[in-house]
């Protein structure tokens, strides 16, 4: 059995008391490794006719996929960097399913790093609503953007903000909140073997102090009616049971809803649901709670009209894409950017981007951006340079240049198996290759 921290142990034979053989057992096997398919890239069928092998899917949600030990280096696989998978603990998946984002709705998550939740959320949004994801550490949240980027989201805010400041701001603006709190981490001691070092009871009661404040600003954003989903990847009753008592009993506007799914085992007389290793997955913690007044509400302040793009950047942007639309758009810096319906005012939120950016200018002149051809589908580009998987694939990843028929001129994506993965500029019979260097393949 892995070196655990003695006072750990002995706090889970209180809590699991019988079973507690079984969890230990759990750590003489190897942690579950899982990936989630994306909708937003290709179809089911698709993707699974894609992967080298079949996989069984997990039961914590409809996109959720047990990974052998036997299948590495995912991260260097074309489908990774087309943003068809999303590489995610098995059990990490169910936060989501019991949150059930609906299209058209606005949706929070609001410790949203490194994006593997947020990224489900655009899942089951299908491209309409709105979600803001927030992550309040400044490098955590360039990791959160890039994942959003490479799953081809576009409705999405991505901010870096006090959790205060951000849910006072955008008061009753939501109609589902995901808080999956920062907490002790005991569900990822076996695979992480820091988690474990890092552990002490001190930590555990510092983590539901953190949790409870977290919640008490969340509610501010959510509409009357709404739902907020809390989530951990710990065993500690502190940080779970005991915080969402807490909460109930300081906001009596709220009631504790049934998940209504039926992995797992029961908690909080049965409506909340725990997860151990011995139910599939390393370990999560997930409470539904629904905001039960009407009162009435006044809208987030700072609401903004966004500006309609310059005849040149329209121009532009057909000669590059097909999208339906190119408004409303708003500048940022040199990029600008396309934005999802219903954004409200962003000043001073912190946010790394909304929307996705469609072209920048460089040294006077526009030029596509890598994040419009990863929202984009092949049928939403004018041209396209389709590879299969293989060597020249595999050499674009590299960031090498690709040769082409000598007539193929000017900005092009690049499409793997169908799906965008990034663009270049066709010259003189060779696509110069725009793949990002810190994403490429080596």
């Amino acid at each position: 059995m892995k070196k655990l921290p003695v006072e750990f142990l002995t706090r889970m034979k209180r809590l699991l008391g019988s079973e507690y053989p079984a969890f230990e057992r759990s750590y003489e096997q190897p942690p579950f490794r899982g990936l989630r398919w994306n909708p937003l890239k290709c179809g089911r069928e698709r993707f699974e006719a894609l992967l080298d092998r079949p996989l069984q899917r997990a039961p914590f949600s409809p996109f959720t996929y047990y990974v052998p030990e036997t299948m590495d280096r995912l991260g260097h696989s074309y489908l990774h960097h087309a943003g068809a998978f999303y590489v995610q603990e098995p059990s990490a998946a169910s936060a989501v399913t019991v949150l059930d984002p609906r299209p058209g709705e606005r949706v929070l998550d609001l410790c949203a790093a490194p994006g593997g939740k947020s990224a489900q959320i655009a899942a089951c949004l299908a491209g309409t609503g709105l979600l803001w994801s927030n992550e309040v550490i400044r490098k955590r949240a360039a990791i959160l953007l890039s994942n959003i980027e490479r799953m081809g989201v576009r409705n999405a805010v991505v901010s870096s903000c006090e959790v205060e400041r951000l849910c006072g701001r955008l008061c009753a603006f939501f109609d589902k909140i995901l808080v999956d709190a920062p907490c002790s981490g005991e569900g990822m001691f076996r695979r992480e073997g820091e988690a474990a070092a890092e552990w002490s009871p001190e930590h555990v009661q510092a983590c539901a102090r953190r949790q409870q404040e977290i919640l008490n600003h969340a509610v501010q954003a959510l509409r009357p009616g709404g739902r907020l989903v809390y989530s951990t990847c710990t065993f500690s009753p502190e940080e779970n049971e005991g915080v969402v008592e807490a909460f109930l009993g300081a906001h009596p506007d709220f009631e504790l809803e049934d998940c209504g799914v039926y992995w797992g085992r029961p908690a909080l007389g049965g409506k909340a649901r725990r997860i151990y290793p011995m139910d599939g997955g390393e370990g999560h913690f997930v409470a539904a709670l629904r905001r039960v007044n009407t009162a009435e509400t006044s809208p987030p302040q700072g609401q903004a009209a966004w500006g309609q793009p310059s005849q040149a950047v329209r121009e532009f942007c057909r000669e590059v894409y097909r999208f339906a639309g190119l408004q409303p758009m708003l500048k940022a810096g040199e990029q600008f950017y396309l934005l999802p319906e219903g954004v409200p005012g962003l000043d001073g939120l912190g946010v790394l981007r909304a929307g996705f950016p469609v072209c920048e200018e460089k040294k006077g002149r526009l030029e596509p951006c890598h994040a419009a051809f990863m929202a984009a589908k092949p049928e939403e580009l004018v041209q396209l340079v389709p590879l299969e998987p293989g060597e020249c694939a595999g050499r674009f990843l590299r960031g090498e240049e690709i040769e082409l028929p000598s007539t193929v001129k000017g900005w092009c994506g690049v499409t793997i198996a169908d799906m965008t993965v990034g663009f270049g500029k066709a010259s003189g019979g060779r696509l110069k290759n725009r793949y990002p260097k810190g994403l490429r393949n080596h």
